[in-house]
């Protein structure tokens, strides 16, 4: 066993202790952000029933949204390649002629049908026509070891930044992201961006794992596995960066809550750290990490305080 699996296992078990240790500490989203309803710009209005799960889904900063009707009146466009959501309402439909029911009463009924919406993050030349509602940022610093590691990991994925949430989606090989400044940190930045990596590697033309390539249902217990793997993967990866004592406590609360639904022993830790290790070496690569300039150690000494 070579000397970087040494510590991943000492990162495997320091994360099963801190399962036992945090009881019931819950996982903290790490990043900030405003919840706000889905509404048109020109209007005003809300969207309402399942158009406010459709619209939020598609994960955008902003909650103004428009018709392309809309945009080209506000002289606004739609960047290229960018595609409209759909927005299904009910419209009543009469009866041609003089169609009536057995009881007398003309016969109309409801038709579905959608038309499509653009976010105002879409679009461009619509300078100081869009509400801006300020979300608490800081400065962000970048860490050296960190971005060398996303930097150069073999056949990477495409990170988009501005999102709402942090999510790796399989059919565009994309990782979204909020932006790194509303992050609580650069350390739980980095976490995050390496937890979305690890589930980029199991794409088809990387590790192919089949929790990826195959899609589960929220909750699931493959889902569940995966996010595992992703949340393992990714402490190694920030173990090796020099970070992972910063991020630790908030991926060990967020491991529990996956074991806590699959009613499963923290000891599973061990068998997702088997993929997580896979997804490590993959990401990582023959990268070598360098030691923190002011406290230059050696690996057993890094091994030693990682079980500490």
């Amino acid at each position: 066993m070579n000397g970087r699996d040494k510590i991943n296992q000492l990162i495997t078990q320091r994360m099963i202790d801190r399962i036992t240790e945090i009881g019931e500490l819950p996982w903290h989203k790490p990043w900030t952000s405003v919840s706000m309803m889905p509404r048109n710009l020109v209007s005003k209005k809300n969207y309402r029933g399942v158009n406010v799960f459709l619209l939020h889904m598609m994960g955008f900063t902003s909650q103004w949204w428009l018709t392309l009707k809309q945009v080209n009146a506000l002289g606004g466009k739609i960047r290229t390649g960018e595609k409209g959501s759909p927005v299904v309402f009910f419209k009543i439909v009469e009866p041609r002629g003089d169609a009536v029911g057995s009881d007398g009463k003309s016969k109309s009924f409801a038709m579905l049908r959608y038309y499509r919406v653009w976010n105002t993050d879409q679009c461009e030349g619509l300078d100081g026509k869009v509400p801006v509602v300020e979300v608490p940022k800081r400065v962000h610093t970048p860490i050296e070891n960190a971005e060398a590691v996303i930097r150069n990991m073999p056949c990477p994925p495409r990170v988009a930044h501005g999102r709402r949430q942090a999510s790796y989606c399989p059919p565009t090989d994309t990782v979204s992201m909020p932006s790194p400044e509303t992050f609580v940190s650069g350390e739980s930045y980095f976490s995050a961006l390496l937890h979305e990596c690890v589930h980029a590697t199991g794409a088809a033309k990387r590790l192919a794992r089949k929790a990826i390539m195959e899609p589960n249902r929220f909750g699931s217990d493959p889902y569940a596995k995966e996010e595992l793997v992703a949340e393992l993967g990714a402490a190694f990866l920030c173990g090796h960066c020099g970070i992972l004592p910063k991020t630790e406590e908030n991926s060990a609360a967020y491991l529990k809550g996956w074991l806590a639904r699959l009613k499963a022993e923290p000891s599973m830790l061990i068998t997702a750290g088997s993929q997580a290790q896979k997804a490590y070496d993959y990401v990582l690569g023959n990268l070598e990490i360098k030691a923190p300039a002011a406290e230059p150690v050696a690996e057993g000494v890094v091994a030693e305080k990682l079980a500490a």
